[in-house]
């Protein structure tokens, strides 16, 4: 370890900030478990009851869902697999010492957005629930391959840096799925009347409002670099 001496004394280079790692641990230990919660309740539920009672269950399913099984279970499956292998893209640590292992993952998220994102579709434009959530599914279908698809034209090009911001984004498209479960179901958003009115508003802002969060952190760590390097 190199060192630096300044009046005689010899200092050594300051640790990175402890506290800042840990916070990063915890956010993303937290990210994992809300993503392993969502596929157990909202997922697993239609492996293990494959059958037309569960599909069109009027509180969690609908009236086309057993008709459209197959096209419902690709977009739940590459979502799934999206949802719990994306978090492992973003742990250094993983990336630095399992570098082979991180590129496939990448391969895997990817090929499971698009898998979900080709389902996603298809559901979106049959939907039973109006034209408006339709619309709204249509756009975070789209917004989910648009950005998988900037991270992995990126990567190809070589541009790690903006590679990392696309899969960040990604990955919160991604994670839209249990952020419109979250507002639907649970606090006071899951109250709101009508019930049409409520699902198109969730529908766009469960994806919508993360991902302008996510730009406005995204740039104005950009901009702290660039500031700190001039």
């Amino acid at each position: 370890m190199s060192t630096i001496a300044t009046s005689g004394r010899v200092v050594a280079p300051a640790k990175p900030g402890t506290p800042n790692r840990t916070a990063k641990i915890l956010a993303s230990a937290a990210i994992l478990a809300l993503a392993i919660a969502f596929v157990l309740k909202y997922v697993f539920r239609y492996y293990l009851n494959y059958n037309q009672a569960a599909f069109t269950d009027p509180i969690q399913g609908a009236a086309n869902y057993w008709v459209m099984r197959g096209w419902l279970l690709m977009h739940m499956t590459g979502g799934m697999v999206a949802l719990l292998t994306g978090p492992w893209q973003f742990w250094t640590g993983f990336r630095t010492r399992y570098a082979r292992l991180h590129r496939w993952t990448g391969r895997v998220f990817l090929g499971a957005v698009a898998v979900g994102a080709v389902g996603a579709y298809q559901m979106a434009m049959a939907t039973t629930f109006g034209w408006a959530l339709g619309f709204s599914l249509l756009s975070l279908a789209t917004a989910w391959v648009t950005t998988a698809g900037m991270a992995y034209y990126a990567i190809r090009k070589g541009r790690i840096q903006i590679h990392k911001e696309w899969m960040v984004r990604a990955y919160v498209v991604t994670f839209a799925f249990v952020t419109f479960r979250i507002l639907n179901d649970y606090g006071p958003t899951s109250r709101l009347q009508p019930d049409s009115d409520r699902t198109v508003t969730i529908g766009w802002a469960c994806w919508v409002l993360p991902l302008l969060v996510t730009e406005v952190v995204l740039q104005l760590r950009g901009m702290r670099s660039s500031a700190t390097s001039a």
